[in-house]
Formats: structure tokens, C-alpha cells, sequence
């Protein structure tokens, strides 16, 4: 637990901001709506029973996923872009400027090497691919999301980092000097250049890289290029803060909003597939792009339901779903026609 990729608690200054939150109450960040970590009904023996012993033939596709690949160093910097990498990691360059959000290219989620390893097919890019960024983008502390040898590698190439309050502290220990670091709390706001602006706003979900939860913040945040808008959701249940979010800041052009890991036993903290339309929906947004999925199987369900379910009900929802493969180029103005690439043969089995 003391090894650097665990990161390190806020201390000091950041410390007292984090305690002088509104969300910070009884020694931790809280969210909005009482989320307990298991539904009613459910145990940590029940939910670990099915996790070991359950079906596990299709929590992983049985062949290497198709994918893309675009030289991220020469695009035409006007251009409006986004490449998804899989899970919920994703590079978007809008307003001339390069963002990369919550990147993880170590090949496994898990502070333990060969665990929670990625898909095959699903690790076409690295640090090294990645041109030099304006602003890195993470969302939470989770291993999912902030992932020590990516960021590491990505140090000497970010320009500046945005995270949600008390993340810093991690950041600031793996060498990332503080004045690039700014932390926000929900609903709080920073102008960017390039005309870009961005405001961190709530998510129903939790923190921790180790035994003790929520000593930083989790959060989504909305990006508004001059002429664009975007919802990064980050990891979050379903709940009220989306139409409050849609009401006040709506609509968007486009809502990246997490669509896999879920479970019954864990529904407060991460979306079913048709909530996840549901909220795109309530934020007011022409267009849904699911991440979450695709490269780890942190859950239980066969590594392509999120997708099918999401699709099926956008579909009969009739909302605009974006489903590129990992590493294909995404115009974010004018999406070209996608293809179910899930549904391929070699990789049912």
C-alpha cells in the first residue's frame, strides 16, 4: 500500500479544501442521494460467490477485437475529433486544442501486473502515440481510470491536468508539478484557452485506490468549445443530477456516459445500459457515445451486453448512438455510418 502507484491522501492545504466542501461530510466525500456500495438483498459473499464460480465463458470476447488506428501527431489541427480507446478512455481534439480523458494503456486495471488484463486487440495505441496536451482530463481515482504508467509517460507531454478536488495528491507524488494541476469541486468552473471552458459538475459513484474510500472527489464535467458542448460523464448511477444537469446547462451535442460494469448488486453506482439512455436523455443531448466497455471485465455480464442493450434501447428511443471502434477516428460533427464490429464472428465463439 505504500508503493507509489497507490498514490498518495490529501495533506496540508488540499486537505482543509477538501474538508471545507459542501459534498465532504463525516470524514469523506458523500454523494447527493444516499448510495450505499450493494443494493438491498445483496451481500460481499453472495456478489464474490457468483464473481468466481459464475458463468465466465463471454465475460471476455472469444477472439482479438477489430480496430483502428490514426497518426494522433499529424491531425489537422481544426479539425473537431474524437478516438475512443476503449473502456472509458478517450483522446478529443475540439477547438484546436488536444484533451485525453481518464488513459489507461498499461494493459490491466489492477495494482497487481497480469490482473484485470485487457482485451485482446483492445491495446492498438500507448503513450507514445499521443501527441503533446493541452489538458488531461481524470475523471476519479479509480485504477480504471488513473493509471500510474500512463500518466507517467504522459507527464512530460500535458500541459495541464483537470481533475475533481483531492486527486492532486496522487498526481503531485508521481512528479506532476502542482501549478499544472487544477482540481475543481462540483458545479465549480475555469476558462481554458482556445476559447474553451469547462465546469466539474456530480456523478453518484465513489473514490479510492486503497482500503479507504472517498478521500477525493469524483465527477463529470462539461466541456463548451465555442460552437460545441460535450457531457464527459465519467462513472456515475443513475440518478436526479442529470436532468438538473440537462435543465440548467443543456442541451449537448454529445454525452459520453459510462455503459458497462454494472450488476443488480451494484446498481446505485454504475448505470444499467437503458439508464444510460435515459440519462443522455435527461441531459438533453442529440447524441449518446457508451464507454465503459470493451476492454476490462470488471463485472459479470458477457462483455458485449452493454452494447446491445444500449443500442436496442436507443433504438427504440430513436437517439443518435455513436459506436466506433476503439481506435477509429470519430468526426464529431458529421459521424460517418458505423457498423455493429461486436457482432463479427470470430468473436462470439
Amino acid at each position: 500500500m505504500s508503493r507509489a502507484q497507490f498514490g498518495a491522501k490529501p495533506q496540508g492545504e488540499r486537505l482543509q479544501q477538501t474538508q471545507q466542501s459542501p459534498n465532504w461530510r463525516d470524514g469523506q466525500f458523500q454523494n447527493q442521494s444516499v448510495t450505499p456500495q450493494l443494493t438491498e438483498g445483496a451481500s460481499f459473499l453472495s456478489v464474490s460467490k457468483e464473481f468466481f464460480f459464475g458463468d465466465k465463458s463471454r465475460r471476455k470476447p472469444h477472439g482479438t477485437l477489430p480496430s483502428g488506428k490514426v497518426g494522433l501527431h499529424q491531425l489537422d489541427a481544426h479539425a473537431d475529433v474524437l478516438v475512443w480507446f476503449g473502456h472509458s478512455s478517450y483522446f478529443i481534439q475540439v477547438g484546436g486544442k488536444k484533451l485525453l480523458v481518464d488513459p489507461v494503456f498499461s494493459g490491466n486495471a489492477s495494482p497487481i501486473k497480469g490482473t484485470t488484463r485487457s482485451f485482446d486487440g483492445s491495446d492498438v495505441y500507448s503513450a507514445d502515440d499521443i501527441p503533446a496536451l493541452d489538458y488531461l482530463f481524470i475523471t476519479h481515482d479509480h485504477w480504471d481510470h488513473l493509471d500510474f504508467s500512463t500518466v507517467q509517460k504522459l507527464r512530460s507531454k500535458t500541459g495541464r491536468i483537470i481533475t475533481a478536488a483531492g486527486v492532486g495528491a496522487h498526481l503531485e507524488r508521481w512528479g506532476f508539478d502542482a501549478s499544472k494541476i487544477t482540481e475543481l469541486d462540483w458545479y465549480a468552473d475555469t476558462l481554458l484557452e482556445g476559447g474553451l471552458h469547462v465546469r466539474a459538475m456530480p456523478s453518484r459513484h465513489f473514490s479510492g485506490r486503497g482500503f479507504k474510500r472517498n478521500q477525493s472527489l469524483w465527477a463529470s464535467f462539461i466541456l463548451t468549445a465555442p460552437d460545441m458542448k460535450l457531457y464527459l460523464g465519467g462513472d456515475s448511477g443513475y440518478d436526479t443530477h442529470f436532468a438538473e444537469i440537462g435543465s440548467q446547462f443543456g442541451p449537448f451535442d454529445l454525452a459520453i456516459l459510462e455503459c458497462g460494469q454494472y450488476n443488480k448488486s451494484w446498481k446505485h453506482i454504475h448505470m444499467m445500459p437503458e439508464e444510460v439512455v435515459q440519462a443522455a436523455q435527461d441531459l438533453k443531448s442529440t447524441k449518446l457515445l457508451p464507454v465503459h466497455w470493451a476492454k476490462f471485465s470488471l463485472s459479470l455480464h458477457d462483455w458485449d451486453e452493454p452494447i446491445k442493450r444500449v443500442t436496442a434501447e436507443a433504438d427504440r428511443r430513436g437517439l443518435p448512438l455513436l459506436h466506433p471502434l476503439i481506435g477509429e477516428l470519430l468526426d464529431l460533427r458529421e459521424p460517418a455510418v458505423q457498423t455493429k464490429w461486436w457482432e463479427g464472428r470470430n468473436l462470439q465463439g
